[in-house]
């Protein structure tokens, strides 16, 4: 159990490698720190309310004491001591307040500072890592780009590796088509397959098509050469034929004398 579960936590591990992606953890971290930041600030926004809550309380005990303090000569003015010892000592527990509210407003406004201090800290330290992320993510996505380029110019990447796998089989059959038309041409110019759309012509019919073409040409020649010379084109083809008759028989026909 001890084995597979360390397996199981060992392709876990190496399945989110291959699906990890810094920028992402980066960008993620980054969001984390500015939720941070964005707590601290509210709570010393909420010290700072607090703090200012007690000191509108502290104005308002400080005015009724000096309200009392008032009352308390003007009742001794007119003989009434009683009563400027009542306002006296309302005045004493509202001092004794008085007191109680600056000792926490004292510790609210310690409070405040510490926050405000860690804040500035919190916006320094996260405004150099926003710097850090964006240097560190540029420089991951140029070696990325880097990796495919050399990848693509060395053909070990997938995409460039099936482009080079196709050319070689558009290769491969384009030169066993070549080769097969060749076999085909070699067959059929020795006999060995008959063309059927008549079209192949062995070398014995091109060599009678040759010639006849040639006589052609010297029939046009002779009846060029009348015209020229004012006789008829049919005279010019008969003399021409007859010349050419002449010309091939034999120079040495044998004669017989009369006896």
């Amino acid at each position: 159990m001890k084995r597979m579960g360390m397996i199981f936590r060992a392709k876990a591990n190496k399945a989110l490698d291959r699906a990890e992606d810094p920028r992402e953890t980066l960008d993620y971290s980054y969001q984390k720190q500015l939720e941070l930041l964005q707590k601290v600030r509210r709570g010393v926004a909420d010290v700072a309310t607090s703090r200012k809550r007690l000191e509108l309380q502290l104005n308002q005990l400080q005015q009724q004491s000096g309200k009392l303090e008032d009352q308390g000569r003007k009742a001794l003015a007119l003989g009434r001591e009683d009563l400027a010892r009542e306002a006296l000592s309302r005045r004493a527990a509202l001092q004794q307040q008085v007191t109680d509210l600056e000792t926490q407003h004292a510790t609210l406004q310690g409070e405040e500072e510490k926050l405000t201090l860690a804040a500035q800290r919190l916006q320094a330290k996260v405004d150099a890592f926003r710097t850090k992320k964006e240097t560190i993510k540029a420089t991951y996505t140029a070696a990325q780009a880097q990796t495919r380029i050399g990848e693509a110019f060395s053909g070990i990447s997938e995409e460039m590796g099936d482009v080079g796998l196709a050319i070689q089989r558009a290769e491969d059959k384009t030169a066993q088509l070549q080769a097969r038309a060749g076999a085909i041409d070699e067959l059929l110019a020795s006999g060995a397959l008959d063309d059927q759309s008549g079209m192949h012509k062995d070398d014995i019919q091109a060599e009678l098509d040759r010639l006849s073409g040639g006589t052609d040409v010297e029939l046009e020649l002779q009846r060029m050469k009348a015209e020229l010379a004012g006789g008829s084109p049919q005279q010019a083809i008969e003399g021409g034929s007859g010349e050419s008759q002449s010309q091939q028989q034999p120079q040495d026909t044998p004669r017989f004398d009369k006896q």
